[in-house]
Order: structure tokens, then C-alpha cells, then sequence
């Protein structure tokens, strides 16, 4: 019977976060097609690589002909997940990612809230004829798919697919590799269970993947606590002498420049997780990190105590994200990029929480 796990699984029912008519949307949708492409955002992280190749493999165990296509290369550091040396990246396989997306009749878009966050891939995304989904947890998304399924408050899109999956009557249809992949995105977006944790029933959902004997000592690890010898090195030079504390405004900033990663030979991956080192300092309230790719300055932020990084990215980089986690772009120098920042902290000091 349809929805039969949700009885079964009652957290899923009590607290009615998914609208069961769109569940059963996507679950139609799902039947009707057999040439199914999942798609995330560029610089894909755990959460876009988790929630694509957690799809594809539960599609995979469907029976349907599936593939994931990004934008662009994926972190070294995901190449433990099962499936990821399947993934299509469209930077170095354009034909076939072409190819793929002309002739699918299913496009699932996770983990992003424009076309825009999909770079160079959007055109061809958003000019196929497939049918689209939308499957995301970021704020305001713009009405490109046929069927958009965004729920802001969840942790990781990886969260949303695991309670959609449920919803759908799929659960028992999850694999091993379909769970792992799951709760790594719910790992790296919530570092391990320390922020956006806002629902309880977050951790039953962890035990439900458990159960299917996911080892996620191996997915903090390999995700999360592994860094190659340079990255390591980049990391200690950033926060020793790249990082500048404001305490008047409980702000930590660290700056990166082109230089300062060639010094350290920087490859894809290596600053993950580096804008939330300061806020293991006592009193910082945010941290802000640039770094100067080839075509723009990369802003990353993150708080503690409901400050709306948000509100900063939005207002000054063009970007938004979720109240603690956020980000943006500059098109400009890092030093007209950082003094943007420092020029604006005191409009945002209403937002501290008195101490």
C-alpha cells in the first residue's frame, strides 16, 4: 500500500514536513520514465554529490537508466562513495552529458535554487524537454521544474531525499550504497550533527540509515577529518597568517588569494570546512572566508547564535543561502572584495546577541 512505510516509520508521519501530494508526484513521475538524469550545482560538495548518487542508486535498484550529470569535478575527498566514478561531468564528457540530457524524459535537480548555480550546464538543463524535478532545501527557489519539492528548514537535500524516499513507499527499496551516499550529505551539512539539526527526528532518520549498515565512523573520516599533505599545509598558513579576528564586531575573516593557493599547490576541496574554524574561537560570532578563483572572489560564511550570514551574502555578494550557512560572489579584487566587508560589519551589529 502507498505510503505504507510512513505507517511503519511514525516519525515520518507526525511531524507532516512533506506534502504527501507531491511525494506522490515524484513517485508517479519516477514510474512513467526510464532515461532519468540527477544534476546538482557546480563545486559539488556532499550534500549534491550525496543526494544525486543516493537517488541514482535507488533508481538503480528501481530498474530505471540512470545517470548523474555535474557541472564540474567533484571533491577528491567524496571518492569514497560508492558509484562516484560513474558520475558525468560535463567540463570533461560534454558529448555524452549532452547526449544523456537530450535524450532523458526525467530531470531530478538537487541541491541548488537557480539554474544559475549550475554555471556552464544550465543551458543545456534548462533547454532539454525532459520533465523536471527540483529537489532542494535552500531559500527562495526560482520556478524552473515542473514539480518543486523545497523545504528551507531541512538540514541537507540529503535529509529531504531520505523522508521523500520514505514517503514514496521506497524505504525498503534502499540499499546499502544509496544509504551512504544519503548520510554523507546529512553529515558534511550539519558537520557530523553540530549545526541545522532544527528537527529531532533528524537522528531517527540517522539510526534508519544505521540500520542498513552504513558506516558512518568511515563517512566523518573520509569526508569531513581527511585532507591531502598540502591541503593540511594551506589550512595551518590560512588561519595563522590569512586570518584577521574583528572583535568589536565578533567577526573572524580569512582571505585567500591566487597566490597563496598556488603556494600551496591548492586542488579542489582542500578549503572545505576552513570558514568554520573560527568559530571555534571564544566569542566570534561569524566567520567570513574569500577565496580569489579565476573568475571571481568566493564568499563562504558561517555563524553561531542565529546571526543571519545570510542577510551579508545576500546584501553585499550577490548570494543567500540559510540563516547560519551561506554564500556568495564578487566580481573584483580580494582586497576590494574584503574592504566591501569591512566597511559594512556595523550595519550588522543589531544582530548580535548581547552578551
Amino acid at each position: 500500500m502507498y505510503c505504507s512505510i510512513c505507517r511503519i516509520f511514525g516519525f515520518l508521519i507526525m511531524d507532516k514536513l512533506i506534502d504527501s501530494e507531491k511525494a506522490k508526484e515524484l513517485r508517479r513521475l519516477i514510474e512513467m520514465s526510464e532515461r532519468i538524469v540527477l544534476t546538482c550545482h557546480v563545486r559539488p560538495d556532499g550534500d549534491a554529490i550525496g543526494s544525486t548518487l543516493g537517488l541514482w542508486h535507488l533508481l538503480k535498484t528501481l530498474g530505471k537508466d540512470a545517470t548523474v550529470v555535474v557541472p564540474d569535478k567533484a571533491p577528491a575527498v567524496l571518492s569514497f562513495l560508492p558509484g562516484f566514478k560513474e558520475i558525468a561531468v560535463y567540463t570533461c564528457h560534454g558529448e555524452f552529458c549532452e547526449s544523456v540530457v537530450r535524450e532523458s524524459d526525467l530531470i531530478i535537480c538537487c541541491d541548488f535554487n537557480t539554474p544559475s548555480r549550475q554555471d556552464a550546464l544550465a543551458p543545456l538543463i534548462q533547454s532539454a524537454h525532459s520533465r523536471k524535478v527540483l529537489i532542494d532545501h535552500h531559500r527562495e527557489p526560482d520556478a524552473f521544474a515542473d514539480l518543486m519539492i523545497s523545504y528551507p528548514d531541512m538540514s541537507s537535500t540529503c535529509e529531504l531525499v531520505f523522508r521523500l524516499i520514505a514517503s514514496m513507499g521506497f524505504y525498503a527499496d534502499v540499499n546499502l550504497d544509496c544509504a551512504t551516499s544519503l548520510l554523507t550529505g546529512i553529515v558534511t551539512d550539519t558537520r557530523n550533527f553540530t549545526v541545522n539539526c532544527k528537527h529531532p527526528d533528524l537522528y531517527e532518520i540517522l539510526m534508519h540509515l544505521l540500520e542498513k549498515g552504513v558506516d558512518k565512523e568511515k563517512i566523518v573520516k573520509e569526508s569531513l577529518n581527511t585532507k591531502t599533505y598540502w591541503g593540511l599545509k594551506l589550512e595551518a598558513f590560512a588561519i595563522s597568517e590569512r586570518m584577521k579576528v574583528f572583535q568589536n564586531h565578533r567577526c573572524a575573516l580569512i582571505t585567500l588569494s591566487r597566490e597563496d593557493l598556488e603556494r600551496y599547490h591548492y586542488e579542489r576541496g582542500d578549503t572545505e570546512g576552513l570558514v568554520n574554524r573560527p568559530l571555534e574561537i571564544k566569542g566570534i560570532t561569524y566567520s567570513i572566508f574569500m577565496r580569489e578563483d579565476p573568475d571571481c572572489v568566493k564568499v563562504s560564511a558561517r555563524s553561531c547564535d542565529d546571526f543571519p550570514v545570510s542577510e551579508i551574502c545576500k546584501d553585499l555578494y550577490g548570494g543567500g543561502g540559510h540563516l547560519q550557512a551561506a554564500g556568495g560572489e564578487f566580481h573584483g579584487t580580494l582586497d576590494e572584495c574584503r574592504e566591501k566587508l569591512v566597511r559594512a560589519m556595523s550595519d550588522y551589529d543589531k544582530y548580535l546577541k548581547q552578551e
